[in-house]
């Protein structure tokens, strides 16, 4: 009988701490968007320039990226759209900027403060490379 009592005290204990946790499923948040290291947002009225990673863009070379060279004004926004069907990055050779990875469908965008000329690659396929040329 005590061995019973011993049991079954053991299975309430057991059923309270497993009853009483705090098990919550996971949560998915969406990664956060990557600060535009360059500066801060566009200034208003200087525009956006969108730029385009195609489909087979890693065998692309340096039209991988549509265009390859964007010119823009001093204040303006460029966005990476992915059109592709695999990830890719928008990483600044300088060290200036890092999309980290953009999905396919994905989007990033960095503000373009001051002029300079910018040349780039995607860090997953190193031979696709661009530049923003800011005026």
């Amino acid at each position: 009988m005590r061995a019973f009592r011993l049991a079954l005290t053991s299975l309430v204990l057991l059923s309270a701490v497993a009853c009483g946790s705090s098990y919550s499923s996971p949560s998915t948040t969406p990664s956060p968007a990557p600060s535009p290291a360059p500066g801060p947002v566009s200034t208003p009225g200087a525009g956006s320039s969108p730029v385009t990673i195609p489909v087979n863009a890693s065998t692309l070379t340096n039209t991988a990226f549509a265009p390859d060279a964007v010119d823009v004004s001093a204040g303006a926004m460029v966005t990476w759209t992915n059109t592709d069907g695999v990830a890719h990055t928008s990483t600044s050779d300088a060290g200036v900027w890092d999309s980290g990875i953009v999905q396919p469908g994905g989007q990033f965008s960095v503000a373009f403060p001051t002029a300079g000329t910018f040349h780039y690659h995607c860090a997953i396929h190193p031979g696709m490379i661009g530049t923003v040329v800011v005026h």
